[in-house]
């Protein structure tokens, strides 16, 4: 941990200890472009980022959306890109990579807006909460329903996402939970674990593996070459964790909740809207993005005949709207990936991410950079990481590849505040679930991390 803090220091800090220069008295740098690491934009660009990454980390202290900052920084940090690169004969090539970032981006909002728009249909449904009643009717002690929602964590994350699995998994462990404390806390941290690695082992559990999949490093099928490793991830401290769980059966709820007319028409669609969107990017070789809209088109379709339906036979208490369903897409989670793609694709452009290639790539090796970029992601969100590694684009074989897939997937589960499914499950289980509590157990973690990755190296020797 020492030696990931003291490169990520280095990263940071090496500019500020530079001698600054003038944009026009640069040699030409990476590419083409000129080497801004060590002149005054560049350096004021770094510290805007860190700036307003600060304000991400408090932004439940200070009560700021995590998109404000961001957004702000990735503009002003083009701006200083723009005013280093003026009478400079290069701006052509910058104008070139700001679009090609927009098509990135585009590319990555149309996906993740099907695919929230579909899980937010689902919840209307009230898909998630009949599963949370049919588990909680189950009667199973404290230990079977550790390792079930463990269980249904790490296969239900590749098919929703690792934050949206925390959620509903995680509304169970407190509803059959709220007599055992003990049993809240071991269940969190499972669910947690179990999300993360399901989700790195499919390209749409994480939107890390999203990225790599749609930038073409890895085939969809490749991703499941992690699944073992995944495993390995979830079960070495689900296992050590399960003899502290207590061996109770917690008192069974009454009342039933059931799906609404059209939940499982919806399900369907969202299943063959997947299927359209791989079909497009591996059979057509078209932008995956394009799938995804098609499948919106389903479900917009299905809107229009339920209404008609439910219309016709008077029951105005089933009506389904497509647009009602997208007004509640979470656009601060969208404009916060904006900003995130954008501000670090300045300071890509800059030079700062070349400098880190060859710090950590160069210096260390693939395997050791791999493996340190995700202990890396438990302090800092793993998807400007690997938008960081993508944009780097260090020449490597699929095998690391895969790795660095799964230590940005499952590092963050190293502590609380690592992921995305962490941070919500701490707020859902305020004073509950902890991060303290968390990093009593992230000894354990670490074992399953690195025996993950062994496992990887073992089992996917071939790849690299």
């Amino acid at each position: 941990m020492m030696l990931t803090l003291r490169l990520l220091a280095a990263f940071l800090l090496l500019p500020l200890f530079a001698a600054p220069a003038l944009a026009a008295e640069m040699a030409a740098g990476h590419d083409g472009f000129l080497d801004l690491t060590t002149n005054p934009w560049g350096i004021a660009a770094l510290v805007i980022f860190l700036l307003a990454y600060t304000l991400v980390v408090f932004e439940e202290v200070i009560e700021m959306r995590k998109s404000k900052p961001v957004l702000i920084a990735a503009g002003l940090i083009w701006v200083f890109i723009g005013l280093a690169y003026h009478g400079s004969g290069k701006q052509d090539m910058v104008a070139q990579v700001a679009r090609h970032t927009l098509t990135e981006y585009g590319e990555l909002f149309l996906f993740l807006f099907v695919a929230i728009t579909y899980v937010n249909s689902l919840e209307e449904r009230g898909v998630f909460d009949a599963l949370r009643e049919k588990l909680i009717a189950m009667n199973l002690s404290y230990r079977k329903l550790f390792w079930l929602t463990g269980f249904l964590a790490f296969f239900l994350s590749p098919l929703l996402d690792n934050l949206t699995t925390s959620l509903v998994l995680g509304a169970v462990v407190l509803a059959v939970g709220s007599r055992s404390p003990a049993f809240i806390v071991l269940a969190c941290i499972n669910v947690v674990v179990a999300a993360n690695a399901g989700g790195a082992y499919s390209p749409f559990g994480d939107i890390t593996t999203l990225m790599v999949w749609q930038k073409g490093k890895l085939e969809f099928a490749e991703f499941f070459a992690i699944f073992i490793p995944s495993l390995v991830n979830f079960l070495v401290p689900a296992v050590i964790m399960n003899f502290a769980v207590p061996d109770l059966v917690p008192e069974p709820r009454e009342g039933k909740v059931e799906m609404k007319r059209g939940a499982r028409m919806v399900i369907l669609l969202f299943a063959l809207t997947i299927v359209t969107a791989v079909t497009f990017r591996n059979v057509l070789n078209l932008p995956p993005a394009m799938g995804m809209m098609m499948g919106l088109g389903y479900l917009a379709m299905f809107s229009w005949f339920f209404k008609r339906y439910a219309r016709r036979r008077n029951r105005t208490d089933i009506l389904f709207d497509s647009f009602r369903v997208m007004e509640r897409v979470e656009w601060d989670t969208l404009l916060f990936f904006f900003g995130i793609i954008f501000a670090v694709g300045g300071l890509g452009v800059i030079g700062y991410l070349e400098l880190l290639s060859r710090t950590l790539y160069d210096g260390l090796g693939a395997t050791a950079a791999n493996t340190i970029i995700g202990i890396v992601s438990a302090i800092v969100d793993n998807i400007p990481i690997m938008f960081a590694v993508l944009t780097m684009d260090p020449q490597m074989p699929a095998g690391q590849w895969l790795l660095i897939t799964l230590t940005a997937g499952v590092g963050g589960s190293l502590l609380s505040v690592g992921s995305a499914a962490g941070v919500a499950l701490m707020g859902l289980a305020r004073e509950q679930y902890t991060f303290f509590r968390h990093l009593k157990w992230s000894w354990a973690i670490a074992l399953g991390y690195f025996a993950s990755i062994g496992v990887h190296m073992l089992i996917n020797a071939d790849k690299f």
